[in-house]
């Protein structure tokens, strides 16, 4: 018998005081006595005219893998109208894939500005109709309107924006049609040349063909168990935080006992891609000369680009499921050193793998560094890594408060988000399980759970504040993609979320309670090396003596897509000193700061060029 390691023993510290202090994951405990008062998200997805929407995601009994990992969403301003719209990508089935039948149609919803979306989706020509996955956006070839890449199970999609609510898919022509399993997905301009390059996540080699064996299973006492056939040769259980394992001598796979899907760990992994943008509408995959390749593949999900030591170079962050990440450091040479374990980012803080998911990238604790926080399998913790400056991360899960909150929780979709406007980035997680039989088994969780929503305590601890997080996220849904931003522009940042096998979630953040607040949206200029859209540019904002960071960011989260606008909340300060903006590739700049409670619009040839004061409600 092996003994218990110092990780195992911190974990299971950790779910026994999960155990008393946390209800199952359908239950939210009472609000916090920490909770911003009167501030609470509302379920709006009827009545903005988004239930028309359905993700297909395979069977119900989710014997494969592929019918798990669900879609991503997108909320972005595609129309350049000053409102959000909302693009979910949809799954599929095998059966149709088998049958050559296409795929269900992903959905663009065009924000009417009222509260209300229409469905462009035919107009539009973003319909995809492949097995989808992930979302991310960005203007790829500067000519001010935004693109987007669809990541599927199978060829991957380019849409170029011709103007409007116009696109035409360009993947083949641009040398960007992956074929295989993509999953996460971002742009940035990692060699500063003013043109965003992509990176694309590869999940597993499967082959639809050559599957790995389905569960087998028998009812006895009301419970699922592994069938007489299949009990002579079956693959260890999942390890604690993982899923189940594949072997190819094992006739099913189980988890704590049950026959599951098995995956990912045992299969292949799938490669991912570094596309160097050329300037003239196409890419050129530099994975291996850039320095990013990996051999063995992982499973790579979701994808961040960020500067992790602020030397205005994009680094790039990938979560792997069942596996550690990977954090690849710009030499500023075109070339990427890998610092995944040398930085701390790659296991927990006893050296441990976890399963990730999804990734958030965010200024915790104000201190002017992006510090990260992953989503990861049930039966472990959430990690947040705070990022000390100098290019090295400490696991600080168990010190800020979100480890022990969130082991009974599979996560997904993440954000660090400031709900209130206190001037504190909060934290949000989507959760959902992958094993439908966890509505049966005891294991203190459920096939579809709740949100979890931690208030930043000035920067020192996060408390997850339960039901006072509103109704929209207490309750349960199989939670995947989500993606955050102010849809209709009162200043508090909204919540959208694509469901596996289910409507999606539009949440509404509604209430009194909220603090001042600006939000900033960049133009950069091509001719000084900034990308149209200014992805990779940072954002800080003074008010009050306190300095505030955000940066226009790509992909992220899980598989999704949030506003590429910029959102502070200011508290009750009354008076913003100045707004500095690192601009991609380029110098900082120092503005004039404008009144609270509005949007501004800085473009990098003229400055202020907009400036819309909109009342906090």
């Amino acid at each position: 018998m092996c003994r218990l390691t110092t990780a195992l023993a911190t974990l299971f510290t950790l779910a026994g005081l999960a155990a008393q202090d946390m209800p199952p994951t359908k239950d939210a405990p009472p609000s916090s006595a920490h909770a911003a008062p009167d501030v609470r998200y509302v379920d709006v997805t009827d009545d903005a005219g988004l239930s028309g929407f359905r993700h297909m995601s395979g069977s119900a009994e989710k014997d494969y893998i592929i019918e798990t990992t669900g879609s991503g969403v997108a909320m972005v301003d595609f129309d350049r109208d000053g409102f959000l719209d909302l693009y979910f990508v949809n799954g599929s089935s095998l059966d149709r894939m088998r049958k050559g039948v296409g795929a269900p149609k992903a959905a663009l919803f065009r924000n009417n500005g009222d509260g209300t979306f229409l469905d462009v989706t035919d107009e539009a020509r973003v319909a995809n109709e492949r097995w989808g996955q992930g979302v991310c956006a960005g203007d790829f070839d500067n000519d001010g309107a935004v693109d987007f890449y669809v990541t599927n199970v199978g060829p991957n999609r380019l849409y170029r924006g011709t103007g409007g609510m116009r696109f035409v898919d360009v993947a083949l022509d641009a040398n960007v049609g992956v074929d295989g399993w993509s999953t996460g997905c971002a742009f940035g301009d990692y060699n500063a040349d003013g043109w965003l390059d992509l990176y694309v996540a590869g999940y597993v080699d499967l082959d639809i063909a050559a599957l790995p064996p389905a569960p087998e299973r028998s009812t006895v006492g009301g419970m699922r168990q592994a069938s007489t056939a299949a009990t002579a040769a079956t693959s260890q259980g999942g390890a604690v935080g993982m899923g189940a394992s594949y072997s190819a001598h094992a006739a099913v796979c189980t988890y704590r006992g049950v026959p599951v899907m098995c995956g990912p760990r045992g299969l292949k992994g799938a490669r991912d891609y570094l596309f160097r943008n050329n300037g003239d509408r196409t890419f050129t995959d530099v994975t291996r000369e850039a320095g990013v390749w990996a051999d063995p593949s992982r499973y790579g999900l979701g994808v961040a680009w960020f500067d992790m030591d602020n030397d205005a170079q994009l680094d790039v962050l990938v979560a792997n499921d069942s596996g550690p990440n990977h954090l690849f450091r710009n030499l500023g040479t075109g070339r990427f050193e890998d610092v995944s374990y040398a930085s701390g980012a790659a296991l927990d803080g006893d050296g441990r793998s976890q399963a990730h998911m999804g990734v958030a990238i965010g200024d915790v604790d104000n201190d002017g560094h992006d510090d990260i926080h992953i989503t990861n399998f049930s039966d472990d913790f959430n990690a947040l890594y705070r990022n000390h400056g100098d290019g090295s991360f400490t696991e600080a899960s168990a010190r800020f408060g979100v480890a022990a909150a969130s082991i009974p929780f599979l996560g997904w979709g993440t954000h660090f988000v400031d709900y209130d406007n206190d001037g504190w980035l909060d934290l949000l997680a989507m959760n959902g399980h992958v094993y439908p039989a966890a509505d049966s088994m005891e294991w203190n969780n459920s096939y579809t759970q709740r949100a979890l929503l931690y208030r930043n305590l000035d920067g020192k601890r996060l408390e997850e504040i339960g039901s006072a997080a509103g109704p929209a996220l207490i309750e349960p849904r199989a939670a995947r993609g989500s993606a955050v931003g102010d849809f209709d522009n009162d200043g508090g940042v909204d919540i959208a979320v694509n469901t596996l096998d289910g409507p999606p979630l539009v949440a509404r953040n509604q209430g009194d309670g909220r603090g001042h607040w600006l939000t900033v949206e960049l133009r950069g200029d091509p001719e000084k090396q900034c990308p149209r859209d200014a992805i990779g540019s940072v954002v800080f904002v003074t008010a009050a003596e306190r300095r505030l960071r955000g940066e226009v960011a790509s992909g992220r989260s899980y598989l999704s897509q949030s506003d590429l606008r910029v959102h502070f909340g200011l508290g009750s300060a009354t008076k913003i000193s100045r707004i500095e903006v690192r601009w991609a590739n380029g110098p900082t700049e120092t503005y004039p700061g404008p009144r609270v409670d509005s949007l501004v619009v800085i473009d990098q040839a003229r400055g202020i060029a907009d400036h819309k004061g909109l009342e906090a409600r």
